[in-house]
């Protein structure tokens, strides 16, 4: 059960319960600078991660979390989010890896289509696809929602970047046919594309009151946590297949 209920009006949007609102000028400024200078300059653990020290046979992996509000913190401290969060526990078990997070609040599973090119950058080794609440807080088609997926799904498959599909649910009082065709659309594709899924990126949280944000929606750092931690085994499951699709580095010469 979802601790809220949202109402539908399938052609026009329900601001005041939606997971990241859109804010004009700093929406557009968001989307224009995410990655411009970060990754090209060689600072994106800095910007948006703690980051293990390399190797000397190996380089990070590099994860992308593209989502919405719940993937970029909406109200939390950068160092609170999801991304910052997940990067500290795959360090602390031992694992390699850069994680940038790429989330826009507001957007809907079409709008990260649009985005998918320029938010993954090349060199991208996965990355962790949260979106959906949006689509389902709105009563959009869930036709329209697992076309945008497929369209990212294929893009991603095409560059070779691991997936991790982070699966979300329509409120439990948008009808059984709405709720029953938008909950399909994560097993469904995981079964298509041979990506991981983590069935409910809320899991745990949702309906919690001690771990949600005054507004009921957005985790707050504790449910944060919660979500990292049992979350935590597919995404080393997720570096698992990133390293493999990579291959292994040859030594340095010397």
């Amino acid at each position: 059960m979802w601790p809220f209920r949202a109402r539908v009006e399938r052609l026009k949007p329900v601001r005041s319960r939606t997971y990241g609102q859109r804010h004009g000028v700093v929406q557009t400024f968001a989307r224009a600078s995410l990655f411009t200078i970060a990754w090209a300059a060689g600072i994106i653990g800095a910007a948006f991660s703690d980051v293990l020290p390399l190797g000397a046979s190996e380089r990070p992996v590099k994860i992308i979390a593209l989502g919405d509000s719940l993937t970029a913190g909406l109200g939390l401290a950068t160092e609170q989010t999801f991304p910052a969060r997940l990067a500290q526990a795959l360090q602390q078990n031992g694992l390699m890896v850069e994680v940038a997070n790429a989330g826009v609040s507001g957007d809907t599973a079409s709008d990260g289509a649009s985005r998918l090119d320029w938010s993954v950058p090349d060199g991208t080794d996965a990355v962790i696809l949260e979106l959906g609440a949006n689509d389902a807080l709105r009563g959009i088609d869930p036709k329209v929602t697992r076309t945008a997926f497929e369209r990212m799904l294929r893009r991603l498959a095409e560059r070779h970047v691991a997936v991790l599909l982070a699966g979300m649910r329509a409120p439990r009082n948008m009808g059984t046919t709405y709720i029953e065709a938008f909950d399909a659309i994560f097993p469904e594709l995981e079964s298509a594309f041979g990506v991981l899924l983590y069935p409910f990126f809320l899991d745990g949280v949702a309906t919690e009151r001690g771990l949600n944000q005054p507004d009921g929606l957005h985790p707050t750092a504790a449910g944060i946590d919660v979500i990292v931690a049992r979350m935590l085994p597919k995404v080393q499951e997720l570096v698992a297949r990133a390293r493999t699709a990579r291959g292994p580095r040859a030594p340095n010469p010397g």
